[in-house]
């Protein structure tokens, strides 16, 4: 694929079209729901029952390619930054996903699955070519423990690597996490306060790519996006005014912590979700 033309950052959103994205699924399975108490809630929709879980399972990697902006590797969102192409990959643990994505020869993991979920991760690694030393954000968007429970893990393993939240959740997240806050950038990537789910929840965008990484701001189930689980989520004013903001965004491809891709109109999808929550 060819590599975009390297341009400003504050051109992104003027300049620059959307880019259609390929996903690459790591294993089977979709519907999942997190609690306050690191305990893992699997919610089946069709039967109504619960089941809990503490362990990931491992799965196949395919390879993705696509476009998007430049790493920055820190929050400073001043200084211009340039694009390079992104490719990513989805870490499908049975009812939560994780995302690796590359940047040139640079990684970030977005969220780390439950504990015992490195194994996976690292197949996403491989298949793009990397390794643990190439990670160097760990970017978490809520504190739930199917999103962090394999932190220390992936930490331990890669040597190079800052670990980021939101700010109400990082000081709740064991370990050393760095604070993120609504209209940062990290990765290239756009911080967005998507609280509600949990106080410091984050979702991050690529404006150039059109990719959200929702984390579990929205949720997908049969094609539909859903706003976040009542059970699950800390405050459902403040989650549904957090809807609204993802449906002021453009973006083309949305992904989830629990539920499959939205590939194409990804925005729009939110916005029709948004529209049943004023």
């Amino acid at each position: 694929m060819a590599e975009l033309q390297r341009v400003n950052r504050r051109l992104f959103l003027s300049d620059m079209g959307r880019r259609t994205m390929a996903i690459a699924v790591l294993g089977s399975g979709v519907l999942a729901a997190c609690s306050s108490d690191g305990a893992i809630a699997v919610d089946d929709a069709a039967t109504g029952t619960d089941t809990t879980s503490t362990t990931g399972t491992d799965a196949g990697t395919t390879s993705t390619d696509s476009t998007t902006s430049t790493d920055t590797g820190s929050t400073d969102t001043a200084a211009p930054t340039e694009v390079s192409q992104l490719r990513w990959e989805r870490v499908e643990l049975g009812f939560v996903s994780a995302y690796v994505l590359a940047r040139g020869s640079e990684i970030a993991i977005v969220d780390t699955g439950v504990d015992g979920s490195a194994p996976a991760i690292q197949q996403g690694l491989e298949a793009l070519g990397a390794t643990w030393s190439d990670v160097n954000n760990v970017i978490l968007t809520h504190l739930h423990g199917d999103h962090v429970g394999s932190l220390g893990q992936v930490l331990d393993l890669s040597p190079n690597a800052t670990a980021w939240a939101g700010r109400a959740d990082a000081e709740e997240i064991s370990g050393d996490v760095e604070a993120l806050d609504d209209g940062d950038e990290i990765f290239g990537l756009q911080v967005i306060g998507t609280p509600g789910h949990t106080p410091g929840h984050i979702s991050v965008l690529d404006p150039v790519a059109g990719l959200l990484v929702a984390g579990d701001a929205i949720n997908e189930e049969g094609g539909m996006v859903l706003g976040p689980n009542p059970r699950f989520s800390n405050d459902m004013t403040q989650a549904n005014a957090s809807v609204q903001r993802l449906a002021e965004r453009a973006y083309e491809t949305v992904v989830f912590g629990h539920g499959n891709p939205i590939e194409t109109g990804g925005s729009d999808a939110v916005v029709a979700l948004a529209q049943t929550l004023s």
